[in-house]
């Protein structure tokens, strides 16, 4: 049974299906499933070569021509797809609103593989919201067509479960999260300032204006702790809440750009506490690998995450800056050692739950499955 995962680009190093897809794939060759990664060539970013499973990269028609190239068009990804020998028996495609979203349903609908398709929180309501009359176009012409083509979606949460549904949507749903990978145990927190961490894009739909308004309520009583913002800007937002904090008076918060591979993980290994005040995620994987470093976190109610209070690792709050000011208090007020307990426990969760075999596993069931190779595993939810 071939299987070819399809996503747009994997060059991207703040996406988080730059890194979930390849682990994914990675997972299931493990499993030992014949696996392939399709993508686009220069996708929002240079080629990688840190992915842990080799992508194949198409060229990319009309890269010079910007109207075009936002469609992220390649014909050579569509033959691929289409003139694979012996063809792909599951098509699973990530993402939604580009040619690469569409293709996988044409050559499903063309050799009867069975198509599975993973929005990537690109359903949700604030993400709806962002060019909202293009996508609306897009839907009708394009990718509703497709995703009433699938013979399964897959969603990482219940939330985005109900996403799918909401869109009329009627193909089974295979609820399985992403997984994360372990870094070594964290070092035990020194004496000194205290950190924290908000880590991945920095857009408007992350929330990030909240929290720095809610920083601007708790800074002064907090005198040993700063907040750092890091990511890639988009929209420009990076400039908006560096203005933002001058415009409050706030000495001790930072926004600075992306960090990837090792200075990523030194990032979280110095931090004392994660949060993500973000509006609409389907997973969020900034969560999961703060907890695989043994962070607590602070998530909005934008992610799926009541996991966080079930497992006593960090706490899932209402939306606001009101919210955000007073679980930022409640944990920058703990004993360190109460921190680290709490983070322990959450690395432990990652541990079990999160594991990249475990999800491997489960997604290999849902193909086997599909391809009446197997039952319908227990993550699969029917119309």
């Amino acid at each position: 049974m071939r299987i070819a995962h399809v996503l747009a680009g994997v060059d991207e190093p703040s996406a988080g299906p730059s890194h979930s897809v390849p682990a994914l794939c990675r997972g299931l060759a493990a499993q030992g499933a014949e696996v392939e990664l399709h993508s686009v060539a220069g996708w929002r970013g240079a080629p990688r070569s840190d992915l842990g499973f080799p992508p194949v990269r198409h060229a990319q028609d009309f890269p010079g021509a910007p109207g075009l190239r936002a469609l992220c068009l390649s014909s050579g990804l569509r033959r691929a797809l289409d003139e694979a020998q012996p063809p792909f028996a599951v098509l699973h495609a990530h993402g939604l609103w580009l040619a690469p979203n569409i293709y996988p349903a044409w050559t499903a609908r063309r050799t009867g593989a069975a198509l599975v398709i993973s929005p990537r929180g690109m359903l949700g309501e604030a993400a709806l919201k962002f060019s909202g009359a293009r996508k609306a176009l897009v839907w009708r012409l394009l990718q509703g067509p497709a995703a009433r083509g699938a013979a399964c979606f897959h969603a990482t949460g219940d939330a985005e479960a109900e996403e799918i549904r909401a869109m009329g949507l009627k193909a089974p749903i295979a609820v399985i999260p992403n997984g994360v990978d372990l870094p070594p145990p964290p070092p035990p927190k020194g004496l000194g300032p205290r950190t924290v961490l908000s880590l991945g894009r920095v857009h408007p739909k992350k929330g990030l204006d909240r929290l720095v308004q809610a920083w601007a309520a708790i800074e002064r009583a907090h005198p040993d702790w700063r907040l750092r913002i890091v990511g890639p800007s988009e929209l420009g937002h990076a400039e908006e809440l560096t203005t933002q904090a001058g415009r409050l008076g706030l000495s001790r918060v930072s926004v600075e750009g992306p960090l990837t591979g090792e200075a990523k993980q030194a990032a979280y290994a110095q931090a004392d506490l994660f949060v993500l005040p973000t509006l609409n995620e389907n997973f969020a994987m900034t969560v999961a690998e703060a907890l695989a470093a043994g962070l607590p976190v602070i998530s909005t109610k934008g992610a799926p995450w009541s996991g966080l209070e079930a497992e006593r690792c960090g706490w899932w709050i209402d939306h606001g800056p009101e919210a955000l000011a007073a679980s930022l208090t409640r944990a920058m007020s703990l004993p360190p050692a109460e921190r680290q307990a709490m983070g322990a426990r959450g690395r432990d969760w990652m541990a079990r739950d999160f594991s990249w075999d475990r999800v491997a596993a489960d997604m290999l069931a849902v193909y086997r499955w599909l391809a009446q190779d197997g039952p319908r595993p227990a993550s699969v939810r029917a119309a």
